[in-house]
């Protein structure tokens, strides 16, 4: 595939409490994710540079968007993150490439602005040890 925008999502799911995934595309504005390496540093006296080893791979994503309470929609699919500590697939599929991942959602914070803009942001954490992969 060529060069592409990040317009045109198809994918952005989440699994509610009880493991169902819910399509929440309608209701993210805008998201953040990462899959970063953790590294090891192994330089000996003997160099000159950096040495080092690649470690365990991670996976962290923070979804932001405009309240919603209709059934099936975000907050019923994030409203029971305070109470809970069930993992949740994330699942993110833009220009024809999927990434899922198994996450612990760890806040549902809202947020009414100054002109009375309702919004959530939600952080979630790699938790089951896969390493994350594109498909």
């Amino acid at each position: 595939m060529a060069k592409a925008s990040g317009l045109g999502w198809t994918t952005c799911s989440v699994d509610d409490a009880a493991g169902v995934a819910k399509a929440i595309k309608n209701d993210v504005t805008d998201l953040q994710f990462s899959t970063p390496r953790a590294v090891q540093d192994v330089t000996g006296i003997d160099k000159s540079a950096m040495e080092r080893l690649l470690l365990l791979a991670d996976f962290s994503v923070t979804l932001k968007g405009v309240f919603n309470s209709a059934t099936g929609q975000a907050h019923d699919v994030f409203k029971t993150v305070p109470s809970t500590s069930v993992m949740r697939t994330v699942t993110l599929t833009v220009n024809g490439v999927t990434l899922a991942n198994e996450c612990l959602l760890t806040d549902y914070p809202l947020s009414r602005s100054s002109s009375g803009e309702l919004t959530w942001s939600v952080p979630g954490v790699l938790a089951d040890g896969t390493v994350p992969t594109w498909a």
